[in-house]
């Protein structure tokens, strides 16, 4: 997952001057620009016009935490996970207005989130993990899971097509650009993509199964660059799955073990 350390960079160089863009914001007006149908299952909706050649960034903080994105500008409305726990969000709108590092808060609102169930928020179609029943991906899921009973046998279908068929893209990932985002029936009908795009292909076809999945990005010891994983809900605990990983040993005589030592990973975010 080549450049994905200066992806990190730029989100920290935003971060940096959030307290300044805060101080810029008006007062909002509404929240016409926030969709909070779907709080109760942990995630929210952002309807906003990017202006053409405006750099605008959403922050999703709680807690001295926070995950930024960029929004699209052909995007109608995005989705976002609410995966920092329980409690109180500050969602804001913000737009580059000069340079690289200065930006103005556009729109601020406040959201509460109190689930019975953390892993709901893992079963959403968000930005990075987008997918809807029309998918070719999600309804390979479905044909891939006929018949199978549990979780585990669905899990294990999903994590086999995906080694035996995806193929890591080494051109993308030479030449991944900073606002690099993978959809899932593009990775699916290519057949390859970048450590992103492999997370995000299984974390979206296990949602459409109903199985929470998380995508994590981070350091794992046996890959030297930036990486993307899976964690999976399973019979009650949290499973580390790297088809990245295990994709690139199909042909060697070292097959990967579906579940990995989850000592191995070191997540930086979570989606």
């Amino acid at each position: 997952m080549r450049k994905s350390l200066t992806i990190m960079i730029l989100l920290a160089m935003i971060l940096s001057v959030f307290p300044q863009a805060a101080a810029q914001a008006a007062a909002a007006t509404g929240t016409s620009w926030l969709d909070e149908s779907n709080v109760d299952k942990g995630s929210i909706g952002i309807r906003y016009e990017v202006k053409s050649g405006v750099d605008t960034r959403l922050v999703v903080a709680k807690g001295g935490k926070n995950y930024t994105y960029s929004l699209r500008a052909n995007q109608s409305e995005e989705w976002f996970a609410l995966q920092l726990g329980n409690g109180d969000y500050t969602i804001t709108l913000l737009e580059n207005v000069s340079g690289t590092n200065k930006y103005r808060a556009v729109q601020t609102a406040k959201v509460a989130l109190n689930l019975s169930d953390s892993s709901l928020v893992y079963l959403n179609s968000i930005q990075n993990i987008d997918w809807s029943s029309n998918s070719k991906a999600v309804k390979k899921a479905l044909e891939l899971t006929k018949g199978k009973k549990t979780d585990t046998e669905k899990v294990t279908a999903v994590y086999k097509y995906i080694v035996a068929n995806i193929s890591y893209d080494h051109q993308l990932a030479a030449k991944v650009t900073n606002d690099y985002l993978p959809q899932i029936d593009r990775t699916f009908s290519s057949q390859k993509d970048i450590c992103y795009g492999y997370a995000a292909l299984m974390a979206g076809m296990l949602r459409s199964l109903d199985i929470p999945a998380k995508m994590v990005t981070g350091k794992a010891s046996d890959v030297p660059s930036y990486h993307a994983w899976n964690e999976v809900y399973l019979d009650g605990k949290w499973i580390t799955i790297d088809t990245t990983l295990d994709a690139g040993m199909k042909n060697s005589k070292k097959a990967g073990k579906m579940i990995k030592d989850s000592s191995r990973y070191t997540a930086a975010k979570v989606y």
